[in-house]
Parts: C-alpha cells; sequence; structure tokens
C-alpha cells in the first residue's frame, strides 16, 4: 500500500510550486487530468524507503506541456544541486574518515609497540589529528540544520558540544590531564565509532551499501557509546580537584560575598547533562537502527 509523502506548497501570482519530500526517488509518474494532479513514486520519506502517492486537486485546469517543460526544467536544477550536494558531503566524510582512521590504527600500533606505556603520551601524540576532526565535525550540526542531511540537529549538537567541551576544556586547558590514561580510552573509543559511521555516510552520498558496513555503523555503538561517555564522565571526575585546586575557569565574586565559584560547580552540573544527552542520543541512534532494519526486513518480504 502506498504512502503520502510530505509536500509542500508554494504559489506565487499564477504558478504553483510544489515540492515532494523524497529522497532516492525512482521510477516517478507524474499525471495531470484537467485540475488533478496525480503523483507517484518510489523512494525514501518520512516513513522509510516505500512507494509514495498523492493527488492534488487544483482550482483551474493545467497546461499539461506547460507543465511538462517546467518538471524537466525543475528536476535538472535539482539534480544539479544534489551534484554538488554529494561532492561536499562525500569529501567531508572521506577527510573526517582518514582523520579518525589514521587515529585509530596509531593508537593501536603503539599500543602493540609500548604496551602500557603508551597511554600515558596519548595527547601529544594525538590531539593535534583530534582537535582537527572535533573542530570540524562541527559541520554536521550546520549541515542537519541547513537541510543537507536528513537527520535531527539535537543529536548532532549534543555530540558535538560534550566530545568539544572534553577536548578543549578537560584536556586541553590542564596540563595535568595530559598524562592520564583515560585519555587513551577516550579517543580509542571515539576513533572506534567513527571509522565505521563515516564510511557509511560515504557509500550513502551514492546511494550505494555494503551490508555489513551497514550492520555495523547501526550496531557497534550500542556497546561503545555508552562506554565512551562513561570514560569522559572520568575524565571529569578527575578534573574537578584540579579545577579546585588551581581556580581556572573559577567565576569571581565581590568580596563581601566570598571569593569566587570554582568552576567544578559547572562540572558537576554537566555530569547530570552529560548522562542525559546519553539518554536522548542512545534513543536517537536507537530509533535509527529498528527504522533501518525494519524498512531492510519490509523490502526483503
Amino acid at each position: 500500500m502506498a504512502l503520502t509523502p510530505l509536500v509542500y506548497w508554494a504559489q506565487r501570482h499564477e504558478e504553483i510550486y510544489l515540492r515532494v519530500e523524497l529522497t532516492d526517488a525512482q521510477n516517478i509518474a507524474v499525471h495531470v487530468q484537467e485540475n488533478v494532479l496525480h503523483f507517484r513514486a518510489q523512494g525514501r520519506g518520512a516513513k522509510g524507503q516505500n512507494e509514495y502517492e498523492f493527488s492534488l486537486e487544483l482550482l483551474l485546469p493545467v497546461k499539461p506541456d506547460e507543465k511538462r517543460n517546467r518538471l524537466k526544467a525543475m528536476r535538472q536544477k535539482e539534480e544539479g544541486f544534489v551534484s554538488l550536494k554529494t561532492v561536499f558531503l562525500f569529501v567531508y566524510n572521506l577527510v573526517q574518515f582518514l582523520g579518525f582512521s589514521w587515529i585509530f590504527v596509531n593508537m593501536t600500533v603503539r599500543l602493540f609497540i609500548f604496551g602500557q606505556d603508551s597511554l600515558y603520551d596519548t595527547f601529544h601524540t594525538i590531539s593535534d589529528v583530534m582537535f582537527f576532526c572535533q573542530i570540524l565535525a562541527t559541520v554536521e550540526v550546520l549541515n542537519a540544520a541547513f537541510g543537507l542531511v536528513r537527520t535531527g540537529v539535537t543529536p548532532a549538537l549534543i555530540q558535538v558540544v560534550g566530545r568539544n567541551f572534553i577536548l578543549f576544556i578537560i584536556f586541553g586547558s590542564l596540563e595535568e590531564m595530559h598524562h592520564q590514561p583515560v585519555v587513551f580510552f577516550v579517543f580509542y573509543l571515539w576513533s572506534a565509532i567513527e571509522i565505521f559511521r563515516y564510511p557509511f555516510y560515504m557509500l550513502g552520498c551514492f546511494n550505494t551499501e555494503w551490508k555489513t558496513l551497514t550492520w555495523l555503523r547501526y550496531t557497534v555503538w550500542m556497546p561503545l557509546y555508552p562506554l565512551g561517555v562513561l570514560a569522559e564522565a572520568v575524565a571529569v571526575i578527575q578534573s574537578i580537584r584540579i579545577f579546585d585546586e588551581t581556580k581556572l575557569f573559577s567565576i569571581p565574586l565581590p568580596e563581601a560575598i566570598g571569593s569566587s565559584i570554582s568552576f567544578s560547580y559547572i562540572l558537576y552540573i554537566y555530569l547530570v547533562l552529560m548522562f542525559l544527552g546519553l539518554f536522548i542520543n542512545f534513543r536517537h541512534l536507537y530509533k535509527q537502527r529498528k527504522r533501518r532494519f525494519r524498512t531492510k526486513k519490509r523490502k526483503a518480504n
């Protein structure tokens, strides 16, 4: 049974503009009979990969020849935009994949060669590339905000802000944290997730799928993401004592009230928000996984 897609309507003078919210659309059929427009296509819409159709009754009859010419022009314009968007998204995901792959492989090799000693110099050997990758990751929030990718802004924002807070505030600003083994576990868990996520997105740019990679992308996060948040929480807890001693980022107060408010109080609040963000993102990722494999199962049947 065909589903109804999301349709956006705009009108200017005697012209009507319709935008059907479908990606990877195939077998598109558009017919006009007097003042009724019929649309049918296969693609990925609000309820996943399926067949979508709708009929729209207009106030006045439509000239079929003129409609076909304009539809063809709009398709050509859209295909050009999609091509530019595809190149941009592919290059972005490729750069991120190369960056996180370098981090993961470098840390793995050093662990085998130097053993436990590699845990204590992770920041000095890896941080520059991690800084680059995480600064670049802010593009994902913009991609979601401007509709370049079909994902929510909130989950992307939670992950990017959360990681950058740990990287720049907890690790970057405290030299005492540079030699802590927790840096190794945080970086390793982050990169272990991304080396599957970004190549999956790269293939998706060209509507290509590798089933093993798809399963890994929607599965490995289930143990790794909570472990990553747990490692981040350990890093925050370890930094609280250092912030109390150094008074770094403390908020000054009038002398009549007291000297200052330690930044550690903000960290206690952040710990609560961190696990709240874990719940929000875990639910979001689980829904993605459930929707993905439910759609594939429906297509197989």
